[in-house]
């Protein structure tokens, strides 16, 4: 199941921090250091959401 979510962690995680940027880009915030929080923090959630949805798959 690592595997899986490992794999999923790939497209969820870029999927999240992008949504994370356009979300920071279209509250104003257009310069380099919330840009770069908010893909880190999308990484950072996109953790738990690949193992949760490993979890249903397997």
């Amino acid at each position: 199941m690592f595997r899986l979510a490992l794999l999923l962690f790939v497209v969820i995680g870029a999927s999240i921090a992008g949504i994370f940027i356009v979300a920071a880009l279209v509250a104003g915030f257009d310069t380099q250091a919330p840009i770069v929080w908010a893909a880190a923090l999308g990484f950072a959630v996109a953790v738990p959401v690949s193992y949760v949805v490993a979890q249903k798959l397997a």
